[in-house]
């Protein structure tokens, strides 16, 4: 790869590019501004905005959108005529959750057995590092072929819709001809995919109450509802005995057609112990491509720790629902809603509030953007061929983008490969990754403007 003068400038900058993302990562960007200080997320926003202006783009904006948080724009450019491509990272990063489980301090960039380990290492705020080498390549061989648009996400991780609603408000703002969403990954370190299907989710609050007030368990247990126990029968009312999905109404039997997942070497990523099951029926691929996959994200009630002899009068839970394409998101929530309150047992009061929702996502594959990109794979990573994949995860903006420009081309790729271990504690990204990905943009960016 290093004949290719585009690979040979990616490759010396590198060094820089570590310095900016340990810049990057030690901002505690976290959208969620009960637990992290907003200053932390606007710092980060800054910082984005400054990069752009350094390489010289135009209308560079910290945009306020509609959920109170910040998203960060800006236009290069290119040469008459040329086509537009929008480049999309984000900036805000899940909660370290357990910072003692860190090997290494959560918000510090930290080097160990060939990794960059940090929060947001790989997802996605290397995906914004990406996008800067594979410009600052093209700048330094030819110029850059094509008019390009950056928009870098404050609020991703939270589903606040905050982006979608402002790209909904200003729908010139990101019309491009095709749309790099640099928020994925590949299916394995050193296998270039493209990602092809995105989940979508729902988020709903359920709360449930029984009594005015909580009561002593010796006294009244055995008559009195305990909302907890009731929460406890609901939610397991979402799964059915082998640990599908088991929502009222939902479709749950879809295949995936594509990549295949082996069954042990998921065992391995997802890092499942020694003798415990995996969850479902189908293939792996179906069961977290291509079907609704529903997660208790927390719990609200009292801890084991200090904990008293008492039946509980109220208790709640964070309920996520992934759907697959083809499945409306606000369908799929009408439905979860009433399988919540019917399954609810003994006439408690139940209580729902939707925090969050996503619509899924099917790209084209066929199109002269997809074309390109597997040209420019192939010369990023010599002998591997292009491999399509489905994810999981929920990039509620995908669909936006789809409905507002429905002639756009969307590609997904990106640094969460699965030794990234995004969302976990120890979030780390290869560089090797982030240079051949920085390669191939760059790379695709040039053969798109002459396709």
């Amino acid at each position: 790869m290093s004949s290719n003068p585009v690979a040979a400038t990616v490759a010396s900058l590198m060094p820089g590019a570590r310095a900016e993302l340990a810049e990057l990562v030690a901002f505690r960007s976290v959208a969620d501004f009960g637990q992290f200080p907003r200053s932390e997320s606007e710092a980060a926003a800054r910082w984005i905005a400054d990069a752009l202006r350094a390489e010289d783009f135009q209308d560079v904006a910290v945009l306020d959108t509609p959920d109170g948080t910040q998203s960060v724009y800006g236009r290069l450019p290119g040469p008459e005529g040329a086509k537009t491509v929008l480049l999309y990272a984000h900036y805000d990063v899940q909660p370290p959750l357990d910072e003692a489980g860190w090997a290494t301090p959560p918000f510090e960039l930290t080097e160990r057995d060939g990794r960059w380990y940090g929060r947001g290492a790989a997802d996605c705020k290397g995906g914004v590092i990406m996008h800067l080498l594979a410009l600052r390549a093209l700048k330094a061989d030819g110029g850059v072929p094509v008019h390009i648009k950056v928009i870098v996400e404050g609020s991703e991780e939270q589903g606040t819709g905050g982006l979608e609603r402002y790209a909904e408000e200003h729908p010139e703002l990101l019309a491009a001809d095709t749309v790099v969403i640099g928020d994925a990954g590949n299916f394995r370190a050193g296998l270039p995919t493209v990602t092809s299907t995105l989940r979508g989710m729902t988020m709903v609050r359920v709360q449930i109450d029984t009594l005015e007030g909580n009561l002593h368990s010796g006294q009244f247990g055995g008559a009195a509802p305990d909302a907890l126990a009731a929460l406890i029968r609901v939610l397991d009312s979402l799964r059915a005995e082998d640990g599908s999905t088991a929502v009222d109404g939902l479709t749950t039997d879809s295949r995936w057609e594509g990549l295949d997942y082996d069954e042990e070497q998921f065992r391995r990523d997802a890092q499942v112990l020694d003798g415990v099951q995996l969850i479902g029926s189908g293939t792996v691929a179906d069961r977290i491509w291509a079907r609704p996959a529903v997660t208790v994200l927390g719990i609200d009630c009292p801890p084991v720790v200090g904990a008293t002899p008492s039946v509980q009068s109220s208790a709640r839970a964070l309920v996520s629902l992934r759907v697959p394409p083809g499945v409306d998101a606000a369908e799929a929530t009408k439905l979860l809603q009433a399988h919540l309150e019917t399954r609810t047992p003994w006439g408690a009061r139940v209580s729902i509030e939707q925090v969050g929702q996503g619509q899924a996502f099917r790209a084209d594959t066929t199109s002269p953007a997809y074309r390109a990109m597997a040209e420019a794979m192939a010369v990023a990573y010599p002998g591997e061929e292009l491999q399509y994949a489905g994810q999981g995860g929920s990039i509620p903006l995908c669909n936006t983008l789809a409905a507002l420009y429905p002639g756009a081309e969307i590609l997904l790729i990106g640094l969460s490969e699965p030794e990234a271990r995004i969302h976990a504690v120890n979030e780390s990204v290869s560089p090797d990754e982030l240079e051949r990905l920085s390669v191939a943009e760059a790379l695709f960016l040039r053969n798109y403007a002459a396709s």
